[in-house]
């Protein structure tokens, strides 16, 4: 049997406000969801800040490392909106206004763009322009790296045009198995034998807590969906027995 194909992404979250504190990120958790939905995994996340050589070089480990990498955030009218340059810089490509942009741009506003809205309309050279659908400039694709907003909505509306553009490979599938009653202390030797029995899957365990109890759901990951289902019946076999867990019926 043939490996499966596995396709990889990384995303670079970038701005000050996500490190402070001040705004929280949601970009990532739409970003894997609709990546997955295209049999592309999420392999690596990372957060920088508003400066320019920091910015660039993630960019280059990333793009080294990975198929695809999307970038959020920076794409706006303001001084520290500076991820266009990075992009160019970290591919040694030159940074020039589209003219189509820019007649956009007249139009919306009824007169020619000033120079920060102009800077919107640079996309680095041999880019193609991401669709907008919300509102204002697009963002673009260069190469294997797709620059979005960092505005939650307009970003996911970015993302309708970026489905086509990816190459998928395998789907990488999951199980969850619920586990009552039992601490992750209690279970963990079990879990990593089933764990190294399955190299090829991945088994995390997540512990809950609440005031009806406590438990941890086990999640099996992995492209095989009969290599799955045999741990979770290994996962069933031996936390039966002894562990005074409680398992609920495996979910998606």
């Amino acid at each position: 049997m043939s490996e499966p194909k596995r396709v990889t992404a990384a995303v670079l979250i970038i701005g000050d406000e996500i490190l402070s504190g001040r705004t929280a990120d949601v970009n990532l958790n739409a970003i894997a969801k609709f990546v997955a939905a295209h049999g592309v995994e999420l392999a690596e996340a990372r957060v920088v800040g508003d400066v320019k050589s920091d910015i660039v070089a993630a960019l280059q480990v990333l793009a080294a490392r990975w198929d695809y990498v999307f970038t959020t955030g920076g794409i706006g009218p303001t001084h520290d909106d500076i991820t266009a340059d990075c992009v160019a810089e970290a591919l040694g490509v030159a940074l020039n206004e589209d003219p189509e942009i820019i007649a956009e741009m007249t139009v919306r506003y009824g007169e020619p763009p000033n120079a920060a809205r102009r800077r919107m309309a640079r996309i680095p050279e041999g880019g193609s322009k991401i669709k907008n659908p919300m509102s204002g400039p697009p963002g673009f694709q260069i190469g294997k790296v797709f620059v979005l907003a960092g505005v939650p909505k307009i970003m996911q509306g970015m993302l309708e045009d970026i489905g086509w553009r990816l190459q998928g490979g395998a789907k990488m599938l999951s199980r969850t198995l619920r586990v009552e009653g039992a601490g992750e202390g209690s279970i963990a030797a079990l879990l990593e034998g089933v764990a190294l029995a399955h190299a090829a899957l991945s088994l995390g365990s997540y512990p809950f807590f609440g005031p009806d109890g406590y438990g941890a759901n086990l999640v099996v990951r992995g492209y095989e969906p009969a290599e799955i289902e045999a741990a979770i019946a290994e996962l069933i076999t031996v936390l039966t027995p002894g562990a005074g867990a409680r398992l609920s019926r495996p979910s998606e």
